[in-house]
C-alpha cells in the first residue's frame, strides 16, 4: 500500500519464561477469493464463519485446549488467582434511582455485588437510610450464575418494577414486572426486548417500550433490526400491543423513550448511528394524537430531557462540546428554542433536571466535573468531587431535593455521594471498601502529539517514586470509537501490574468522546486510521519518555477496542511483546453480514460501497497479516453467545496470524461458552478470565 507501516520487520524476540513448541492445530486454508469493487480479497479462513460446522467446532475445542495448556504453564497464577479474587470480590454499588411514593417519601433502588456473588442484586429501600430489601437475585434464574439482570424500570411511584433477563450473555432479554413490595411476579412478560427503552405512565397502569420483531416474522437475521415501540397495558398480552412508532422507517434504527413526569409528552429518539438522531414528541392529550418532528435530518445529536411544560434540550448542533436548549413542546420548531447552558471549553456529557434545578456533568481534559445551574441556566454551584476521576451515574427526582451520584477514579474504589440541592451539602452515603493502598500510587495525565501534529492525552499509573528506567512492564489500553469516552476508573485486574512496579496507561484516542463531536468524527469513517496512529504514537511516546522498551510493552483492547489491537499490531508489530484482543471485529470488508453489525455502519463505513470500501479494506486486521512476520505474542478472546460481535473473526484472525506468525511467540485463541460480550458474565467466568489475562500478560512481559 505504500505507506511506512506497511514494510516487514523480522525480529524473534527472547521466551520470557520456559514454553514448549507451539503445536498448533492444522487449519485447511482454502482459495477463496472475492473480487470486492475491482479489489481481489482473499478469505482462506471462511469456512471458520459457521459455528455449527463439526470442522469448526472441532478445531474451536483444538485451540482451545492449546490455550489452556499454555497459559496453565505460566507461573505464578495461583498467587495471580489469590490477588484477583480479593480485587473482584469486592464488590460494586451503583447511584440509586429515586422515586416519590404515593402518601409521601421517597422509594431508592440500587444495585450492589458482594464477595463471591455471581451477579449484581438489586435492592430497594425506603427512605434514604432504610432498611434494605432484595429484590431482584439474578442468580434465582439459572443454578450456573449465567443469567443476568440486563436493565431495570421501576413505576413513577416506586411500586412496581418492569425488568429485563437474559442468559448466557446474550443480552436477549425477556421483559417482566414485579411488585415492589411484596416480590410478586405479575403474568405480564415480553420477549424479544433487548437493549429495551421504557417509560412508566404516572399511575403505573402500563408502559411504552421497545421490542425487536419476532423470529420467523421477518427474513433469517432481520429479528436483529427493526426495533419499534409499542404500549403495553398490564394485564394485557403482548401480541395485542399497539404499535406507537417505527412504521415504514429504516431496519437499523435505535429507538429510545422518554415520558414526561406528568404523562403528557412522550419524546422518542430515533438514533443513526452515534453521530445523529431525529427527535419527535407526542402530545398524548392531544384529541388527535400524532407525533410532531422536533428535529429530522440534522446531522447532529439531541438529548431530551422531557418536563411537564419544558423539553431541556442537550445538542451539538452547531456546538461541539454541547450546550443546552429550553423548547415549549407546544412550539417545537428551531426558531422558538432558547439557549440556556451555551458550549464552553469543556464537553457537557450529561444534563438532568433534579430538584427544580438543572444537573449538567462536563467532561473536563476528560475527567467529570458536576455542576447545579438554575432551569434558566444560570450556575449556582460546582460540586465539589473527591478526586479527578469519574461520575458513574446519579439519580434523583424532579420534584426532590437531593442528587445520588456515583463516583470513581483510578485509585478511588466505586463510591456513592448524596448532594442536597437547596443547601450546597455533600455527603458520603456508600462505598466499596478495596484492599489497596490509594496513597501508593499516582496519576498523570500526560499529552503527546500523534502522527499528524494533534495533540492526545493519556492517563498514566504507577508507584509513586518509581525510577524510570526505559524498563518497566507497561501496559497500553484503548478504544476510540463510538463517541464512547475513557475516562478514569478503578481497573481493578491492573492491579496486578502496578503492584510488580509496572505502569498502566488509558489513552484517549481520537474516536471516542472526550474532547466532543470533533473528537469523535476524526477517528471514524474515512477517518478511522487517526485512531491507529493515535495509538501507535502513544506507544512511542511511552518509549522514548523513559517508561519502558518495546520488549516490556503490550496493548489491549475489546470489541471496537479489539479493531483497534488488531489494526496496530498488523501494522506496527514490532512495537509491542504482547496483546490482548478481546471480542473483537477484525474482518472489516464481512462484518456487516453477521449480528447485528449493520448498526456501525455509520460508525465505521458500509463495505458494499466503493468509495467507504477503500478505507475499510486499507486497515482490516485479517487482511494485513503479512507471512514471516514476527507478531506480538497474542491472546484473542470471544464467547460462543456473542449477539453483538460475532466470534468468527476472532476464529479467522487467530487461524491467519499462526499461519503467519515468523517467530517464537504464541498465538492463543480463547473461546467461552455460555458467554457473551462481557455484560452480565457472572464472577466466577470473570475471575477465571482474568487470571488467563494477566497471567497471560504478566508472563510474557517477565513481570
Amino acid at each position: 500500500m505504500g505507506s511506512e507501516w506497511s514494510k516487514s520487520t523480522h525480529r524473534p524476540g527472547a521466551v520470557p519464561y520456559p514454553r514448549a513448541e507451539m503445536n498448533y492445530p492444522p487449519t485447511a486454508a482454502e482459495p477463496i477469493v472475492d473480487v470486492m469493487h475491482g479489489v481481489e480479497v482473499p478469505d482462506p479462513y471462511r469456512w471458520l464463519e459457521t459455528p455449527d460446522d463439526s470442522r469448526v467446532q472441532a478445531w474451536t475445542d483444538a485451540q482451545n485446549s492449546l490455550t489452556r495448556e499454555t497459559l496453565e504453564a505460566i507461573p505464578g497464577r495461583d498467587p495471580l488467582r489469590t490477588r484477583l479474587t480479593e480485587l473482584l470480590t469486592m464488590g460494586t454499588l451503583t447511584a440509586p434511582r429515586v422515586r416519590s411514593r404515593r402518601g409521601g417519601g421517597w422509594r431508592y433502588f440500587y444495585l450492589r455485588r458482594e464477595g463471591t456473588q455471581n451477579q449484581p442484586i438489586l435492592y430497594w429501600r425506603d427512605g434514604l437510610r432504610g432498611e434494605d430489601h432484595l429484590l431482584i437475585d439474578p442468580a434465582s434464574f439459572s443454578e450456573d450464575g449465567t443469567s443476568a439482570l440486563d436493565w431495570w424500570y421501576p413505576s413513577q411511584d416506586g411500586s412496581l418494577l418492569a425488568y429485563g433477563i437474559s442468559l448466557n450473555g446474550s443480552e436477549k432479554s425477556t421483559l417482566r414486572v414485579r411488585v415492589v413490595e411484596t416480590g410478586e411476579e405479575l403474568p405480564d412478560e415480553i420477549p424479544h426486548t433487548r437493549y429495551a427503552s421504557l417509560a412508566w405512565l404516572p399511575d403505573g397502569s402500563g408502559f411504552y417500550y421497545t421490542r425487536y420483531p419476532e423470529p420467523g416474522s421477518v427474513p433469517e437475521g432481520e429479528e436483529n433490526y427493526w426495533r419499534k415501540a409499542f404500549f403495553h397495558p398490564l394485564g394485557s398480552s403482548w401480541r395485542d400491543d399497539p404499535e406507537v412508532f417505527g412504521k415504514g422507517r429504516a431496519r437499523e434504527e435505535m429507538l429510545s423513550l422518554s415520558l414526561s413526569p406528568d404523562g403528557r409528552w412522550l419524546a422518542v429518539s430515533v438514533h443513526e448511528g452515534w453521530a445523529k438522531n431525529d427527535l419527535y414528541l407526542l402530545d398524548r392529550q392531544a384529541p388527535a394524537a400524532a407525533f410532531v418532528p422536533v428535529v429530522e435530518g440534522v446531522q447532529a445529536l439531541f438529548y431530551p430531557e422531557v418536563q411537564n411544560s419544558a423539553l431541556y434540550l442537550r445538542t451539538n448542533l452547531d456546538a461541539p462540546r454541547y450546550r443546552i436548549f429550553h423548547v415549549d413542546p407546544n412550539h417545537p420548531e428551531r426558531e422558538a428554542w432558547t439557549e440556556l447552558v451555551p458550549e464552553s471549553r469543556d464537553v457537557l456529557d450529561g444534563h438532568d433536571v433534579v430538584g427544580g434545578h438543572l444537573v449538567c456533568e462536563y467532561l473536563r481534559n476528560a475527567s467529570s466535573a458536576l455542576q447545579l445551574r438554575a432551569l434558566d441556566g444560570a450556575l449556582i454551584r460546582e460540586i465539589k468531587l473527591p478526586a479527578i476521576g469519574t461520575v458513574a451515574g446519579w439519580g434523583g427526582e424532579w420534584d426532590g431535593d437531593e442528587l445520588l451520584f456515583g463516583f470513581t477514579s483510578f485509585t478511588y474504589a466505586p463510591s456513592v455521594f448524596r448532594h442536597e440541592v437547596s443547601s450546597g451539602a455533600t455527603e458520603l452515603w456508600d462505598r466499596v471498601e478495596a484492599p489497596i493502598d490509594p496513597e501508593q500510587f499516582e496519576v498523570r495525565q500526560l499529552w503527546y502529539s500523534s502522527r499528524d501534529k494533534t495533540p492526545v492525552s493519556m492517563f498514566v499509573i504507577h508507584r509513586k517514586g518509581l525510577v524510570l528506567d526505559g524498563n518497566r512492564p507497561t501496559l497500553l489500553y484503548g478504544y476510540g470509537g463510538f463517541n464512547v469516552s475513557l475516562t478514569p476508573a478503578f481497573v481493578r485486574g491492573a492491579y496486578n501490574l502496578l503492584e510488580r512496579d509496572g505502569v498502566y496507561v488509558m489513552a484517549n484516542l481520537r474516536g471516542g468522546g472526550e474532547y466532543g463531536e470533533e473528537w469523535h468524527r476524526a477517528g471514524m469513517l474515512a477517518s478511522k486510521q487517526n485512531v491507529f496512529d493515535d495509538c501507535i504514537t502513544a506507544a512511542e511516546f511511552l518509549i522514548e519518555q523513559g517508561y519502558t522498551r518495546r520488549e516490556r510493552l503490550a496493548l489491549m483492547g475489546g470489541s471496537n477496542g479489539g479493531l483497534l489491537v488488531g489494526a496496530v499490531t498488523t501494522q506496527r508489530p514490532e512495537l509491542f511483546r504482547a496483546a490482548v484482543c478481546a471480542v473483537p471485529l477484525l474482518d472489516m470488508v464481512r462484518y456487516h453480514r453477521f449480528r447485528i453489525a449493520r448498526l456501525w455502519i455509520p460508525e465505521y463505513g458500509d463495505p458494499d460501497d466503493a468509495e467507504q470500501f477503500g478505507p475499510l479494506f486499507a486497515y482490516s486486521p485479517y487482511h494485513h497479516v503479512r507471512d514471516g512476520e514476527c507478531y506480538p505474542a497474542m491472546l484473542i478472546t470471544a464467547a460462543e453467545s456473542d449477539t453483538r460481535v460475532d466470534p468468527l473473526h476472532a476464529r479467522k484472525f487467530a487461524a491467519r496470524l499462526q499461519a503467519a506468525q515468523g517467530c517464537e511467540r504464541p498465538i492463543l485463541l480463547r473461546l467461552e461458552t455460555k458467554a457473551g460480550h462481557g455484560a452480565g458474565k457472572p464472577l466466577s467466568k470473570v475471575i477465571d478470565e482474568q487470571v488467563d489475562v494477566w497471567g497471560f500478560l504478566l508472563g510474557e512481559l517477565g513481570a
